[in-house]
């Protein structure tokens, strides 16, 4: 019985468990202003320059 209870309750938690993709951002290097698209930033020395996206290409906001 405490395993059914166990196996239900986990069902159920997978269920509401549920994950989108990350937005694509246009950063900007502070050193030279190149642009990159990119989910995550590409380290020390770039700030974001627009988005949210919802593609690689930086092409369509969300």
């Amino acid at each position: 019985m405490k395993a059914l209870i166990v196996a239900c309750v986990a069902a159920f938690c997978l269920l509401q468990a549920h994950a989108g993709t990350a937005p694509w951002w246009r950063w900007e290097s502070q050193v030279d202003g190149r642009l990159v698209c990119s989910q995550w930033s590409p380290g020390k020395g770039w700030k974001r320059f627009a988005g949210p996206f919802n593609n690689a290409g930086c092409r369509e906001l969300q």
